[in-house]
């Protein structure tokens, strides 16, 4: 099942180690399958507050993305990022093919007897 590794960061002012990292961070995803879905793209907010922007990242599995965060390669690169720009980082499984949201609500529904 297709795993995300979803950021939300409030970029501030451009230097040298934020554009090593976006150089080098495709690199340290290749070996565990990662591609980027959302990346630099302008976003817009329908609830809430939502300052910076948002990276999803997707890999073919949780273990992937745990693994591609914890490697060695990345947590090298990432002190350029978290040095310079705020957010939040966090690793989702996805839903599986065929999921419907109506079948969850029911089993909501019955547990909680309503």
């Amino acid at each position: 099942m297709t795993a995300y590794a979803i950021g939300h960061i409030r970029p501030e002012t451009m230097n040298e180690d934020i554009l090593r990292y976006i150089e080098e961070i495709q690199s340290t995803m290749d070996p565990f399958g990662g591609r980027f879905l959302v990346h630099g793209a302008e976003i817009e907010v329908k609830e809430g507050p939502w300052p910076g922007t948002a990276v999803v990242i997707a890999f073919p599995d949780i273990q992937s993305a745990r693994a591609w965060y914890d490697s060695p390669a990345y947590q090298a690169l990432l002190p350029l990022r978290t040095r310079h720009i705020p957010g939040e980082v966090i690793l989702v499984d996805g839903v599986p093919p065929g999921y419907d949201a109506a079948k969850t609500a029911a089993g909501l529904r019955a547990a909680a007897g309503l």
